[in-house]
């Protein structure tokens, strides 16, 4: 055990004093004092050069880091995580280096961040990453669900949320005022006129596209096999298989839910097509 801590520098002024006397035995010495010869050898030399200041202890901290990164680019991290407090360190790196402050890795950009201490994991970020799986290429796979209920000013908002399981690329963010099929098919429709057919959705359990598991085979789900699309549920008390739009839940509710309550749906659907075009340049 090396020097304890009671008093650590009266313990190497005596190993000093003890290792300098005539015909002293340093590594007796330094096994008396439960440090390596190395380190012995160490202070000594540093008496030698320095006196009793050379005793005390000294900062482990490189003389430089080159690797560090620039100071533009650990303000501009912080100044984006500010912005958007939700958002992890891979996100941050892909606006840094879409907008040419520079090319940091996700893990460079949280080690900035907990620099300048800012707390990771709160709203986003800095959670042990999962394993993930994720399809091949695009429209392979989309994950389909409601985020619950919100209040409105009068009444309710049901806001439909459809995204691509391999890019996270945010289909279709709709403000609705009910969770019907006909509501769910109208915004479908829309989706895939822009962006093509999938080849499969992934739903939970819940109407309009599942009856709690009991029957898979609802008026959605069939229009949808009809369509050509192919349809899955995930296991019952199972969100991780949804996970990837879970996620997209939480940046939604931290960033997009948090203000005051909308006055109707058109203000929602609006604040809401614009945080979507702020997210999926970065998703």
């Amino acid at each position: 055990m090396p020097f304890e801590a009671r008093s650590v520098m009266s313990q190497k002024e005596e190993f000093v004093r003890l290792a300098l006397a005539p015909g002293a035995n340093v590594s007796a010495l330094c096994r008396r004092f439960g440090i390596g010869r190395t380190c012995g050898h160490k202070l000594l030399s540093r008496y030698r050069m320095e006196g009793a200041a050379g005793l005390a202890e000294q900062s482990r901290r490189p003389l430089s880091s080159p690797a560090r990164s620039a100071p533009e680019v650990e303000a501009a991290a912080v100044s984006v995580r500010v912005a958007h407090p939700a958002w992890g360190g891979r996100k941050i790196a892909r606006v840094l280096a879409r907008e040419g402050i520079g090319t940091p890795a996700a893990s460079t950009v949280t080690g900035i961040l907990r620099r300048n201490g800012i707390e990771l994991g709160a709203l986003g970020g800095g959670a042990q990453p999962f394993v993930r799986f994720e399809h091949a290429a695009p429209n392979h796979l989309w994950q389909m669900d409601f985020k619950g209920h919100v209040a409105l000013r009068a009444g309710r908002l049901h806001p439909l949320t459809v995204l691509d399981d391999h890019s996270r690329f945010s289909i279709a963010l709709s403000a609705c005022a009910d969770q019907t099929t006909e509501t769910v098919k109208a915004r479908l429709i829309a989706a895939f006129r822009r962006y093509g057919l999938p080849w499969r959705i992934a739903t939970d359990n819940g109407p309009p596209w599942g009856d709690g598991g009991r029957n898979d085979f609802t008026l959605l789900t069939v229009w949808l096999i009809e369509t050509g699309i192919a349809v899955s549920h995930s296991r019952p008390c199972h969100p991780q298989t949804l996970g990837k739009d879970e996620r997209f839940h939480r940046s939604l509710k931290a960033e997009a839910l948090q203000g005051p309550p909308f006055a109707n749906l058109a203000e929602a659907q609006d604040a809401f097509d614009q945080w979507r075009h702020v997210y999926n340049p970065v998703s």
